[in-house]
């Protein structure tokens, strides 16, 4: 049996917990839509500091959208795994359809978020909060857009991660909190309790903006 987490709230206090043994100065908490915000607006409450929002949008095998074979940001930031892309059949023309699809998607989203979506990063220290980490891509493309708004402190802090994914992102976070690095990771929600889809409603509802 492995460890596991009752739901998103309990992961973000544990999280939370963590991170306040780092006694890191005036951080920005940023959650990846849709779970990571869950667990973002509890720690950023924990630790009485500012929460923000980045977007990113996974890329989409062909003819297999469950299939995740990169990720992409509003502004272009991109991870992509060439092999997995190669081997179903998304060559060149679809993956410039898909990346154009997903960054409008993601622009779309960004604007819904308002200011949360564009918060000031310059010299301050960003943690980026994901409710799990199986393939890593959609972590990978928010940490390298949000390294070009030149934070002085990149930080990335998750529950549960596969190995392959933290391994991952070794070179694009200057720092990784992961409570559980499980080799037997089959997917995020075995760690969970209750693990039920974040709707947009949730969203929008925890970062205390109206839904039209």
């Amino acid at each position: 049996m492995h460890e596991t987490f009752a739901d998103r709230a309990d992961a973000a206090h544990r999280l939370a917990s963590a991170l306040r043994d780092l006694e890191i100065e005036a951080p920005i908490v940023l959650g990846i839509p849709r779970g990571g915000v869950v667990l973002s607006a509890i720690i950023a409450q924990d630790l009485g500091c500012e929460q923000g929002v980045v977007v990113a949008r996974k890329l989409r095998a062909p003819r297999q959208p469950e299939l995740a074979i990169g990720a992409v940001t509003p502004d272009g930031a991109l991870c992509l795994d060439e092999e997995l892309a190669q081997s179903s059949g998304a060559d060149e023309r679809y993956l410039a359809e898909e990346k154009a699809h997903q960054i409008a998607e993601a622009r779309r989203r960004e604007r819904i978020f308002g200011r949360f979506a564009h918060p000031n990063l310059a010299d301050r220290t960003a943690i980026v909060v994901d409710d799990g980490l199986a393939t890593g891509a959609t972590a990978v493309a928010a940490l390298r857009s949000l390294r070009n708004r030149h934070p002085a402190r990149l930080i990335f802090a998750v529950p549960i991660g596969s190995p392959y994914a933290i391994d991952l992102l070794r070179s694009e976070a200057d720092d990784i909190l992961c409570l559980i690095i499980d080799s037997r990771f089959h997917s995020v929600g075995q760690y969970y309790d209750d693990f039920h889809p974040v709707t947009d409603d949730e969203v929008m509802e925890l970062l205390g903006l109206t839904t039209n």
